[in-house]
């Protein structure tokens, strides 16, 4: 009986301590990615002058990431005068479609830094399953949000965060 109890209430409190960890904020882990041109960069590098940064995972293959960033693009000007955001953009094609990347980009217009995650090393470290998968990161470079999916108007929950963390 006692095992039992004594098993019931470690499940519980590790419940709970995992409950608590989870709300924390965490820093920005490091992994390798590549730019455009094909340079290595540590995501430990990611700067914005102590003004939050937005990180999102994409695919040139996945709809939804497309939308999420093209929404975005519209509002983009706006949301860096009012806030100082920068965007990120990770993709994680794999490497047999990292050539594909680059001009996709470039004919999108996309106004965003873009780095490429061909071996999911970042994506791993931060537990990206499934894309979009976007961050905020606060003026210290914590993660402070994190949402899976994108559906229109989720761009506006964004932005409410991102001006949070910015002080305005």
């Amino acid at each position: 009986m006692k095992n039992i109890l004594l098993t019931i209430a470690t499940i519980f409190l590790a419940g709970n301590l995992n409950a608590q960890i989870a709300k924390k904020d965490w820093d920005l882990p490091s992994a390798m990615v590549k730019t455009l041109d094909g340079k290595s960069v540590d995501t430990k590098t990611f700067e914005n002058d102590d003004k939050p940064i937005i990180i999102s995972f994409w695919a040139t293959w996945c709809k939804p990431c497309v939308l999420e960033l093209n929404t975005i693009m519209d509002e983009y000007a706006d949301w860096q005068e009012e806030t100082g955001v920068k965007l990120i953009a990770i993709s994680i094609d794999d490497a047999r479609n990292t050539a594909k990347v680059a001009p996709f980009v470039n004919g999108k217009g996309w106004e965003y830094e873009v780095y490429m995650d061909p071996n999911g090393d970042f994506k791993r470290v931060m537990n990206v399953n499934t894309v979009p998968h976007t961050f905020v990161l606060n003026g210290d470079k914590q993660v402070v949000w994190s949402h899976n999916a994108y559906a229109p108007g989720d761009e506006e929950e964004l932005y409410e965060i991102v001006k949070e963390n910015s002080g305005k």
